[in-house]
């Protein structure tokens, strides 16, 4: 099957991975995966984002990530679908590539190879590998906290040239790089940092891939709406308002705080697989607090 073609703008939803609570091993539900996917694929979003750090793909195995990935492929009848590739092995992320090749992608998120620490060299010759061997365009994943390496701007820009490099999820934590990749204009600047939404919209980034548009996504949406349209009041009235959950969300490790605010409003079990844990009751609490406040606090003058 060919690549989806799609244009990486918009908000895009790095899923969660449900799992049952009453087994030894903690199964995928793709009972209740299916169910949001459905719901989610009529709010506005521009795609999803399967097997990501929110997705706890380090938790699952292969056989586990290609079955999540086949049940959203199923349920969001024609959605874009972005997977992600994570690893240090190149010849284990070559093959897994080649897996993905068989299905209908709309694009690939790779970030760089953790733990090792490569030079700049490194780094441009493993993302162009990637590139290379992929049919579904490559997305970018700037994220050096969690990989223990940093994507310099001259890196980016060099990444750029490349024809199947098309977008980045920028975590980087650099306002200057971030305004040099939205400035040259050959890739896609996603927010990947929940709290950067709105200023990266405003700078001329593209979209974002966040969490927090878990809940309430026609929000999230309607900022990207509003910022494309120049209605910046109307953008940054809800992102105001939506500051308080999404840095709550992010209270405790993600994705803790996301599940056992989903498990609150009926769509999954608050469960997920060691080393990652429960958000603590308290967080929980105010979680469903805030949630339920949105429509107050929105409609205040």
């Amino acid at each position: 099957m060919q690549a989806t073609q799609t244009s990486f703008q918009g908000i895009w939803l790095p899923l969660v991975t449900p799992f049952v609570d009453n087994t030894a091993d903690r199964a995928v539900d793709h009972v209740a995966l299916r169910r949001m996917v459905m719901h989610y694929r009529a709010t506005g979003l521009a795609g999803f984002v399967v097997c990501g750090s929110t997705g706890e793909a380090a938790a699952l195995d292969e056989p586990e990530q290609l079955a999540v990935l086949d049940t959203v492929l199923e349920a969001a009848a024609g959605l874009p679908v972005v997977m992600g590739l994570a690893g240090n092995h190149l010849g284990h992320a070559m093959a897994r590539l080649e897996r993905l090749n068989s299905r209908p992608l709309a694009g690939v998120l790779a970030p760089a190879p953790y733990y090792i620490r490569p030079s700049q060299a490194g780094l441009r010759d493993w993302f162009a590998r990637l590139a290379d061997a992929a049919r579904a365009p490559l997305v970018l994943y700037d994220i050096p906290y969690r990989t223990g390496a940093t994507l310099t701007l001259d890196t980016l820009l060099a990444l750029a040239d490349h024809d199947n490099i098309v977008a980045i999820k920028d975590c980087g934590g650099n306002a200057q790089t971030t305004q040099a990749l939205i400035a040259d204009g050959r890739l896609s600047v996603l927010a990947g940092e929940d709290h950067q939404l709105l200023g990266t919209l405003a700078l001329g980034g593209r979209g974002a891939i966040i969490a927090s548009a878990h809940f309430r996504p026609e929000l999230f949406v309607e900022i990207w709406r509003a910022v494309e349209v120049g209605r910046l009041a109307d953008a940054r009235r809800l992102f105001h308002a939506l500051m308080p959950l999404m840095l709550a969300l992010f209270a405790e490790p993600n994705p803790g705080p996301a599940k056992a605010l989903l498990a609150r409003l009926g769509w999954l079990a608050d469960t997920l697989r060691p080393p990652m844990t429960s958000a603590s009751p308290e967080l929980a609490d105010q979680l469903a607090a805030l949630h339920y406040a949105l429509d107050d606090v929105i409609s205040r003058p």
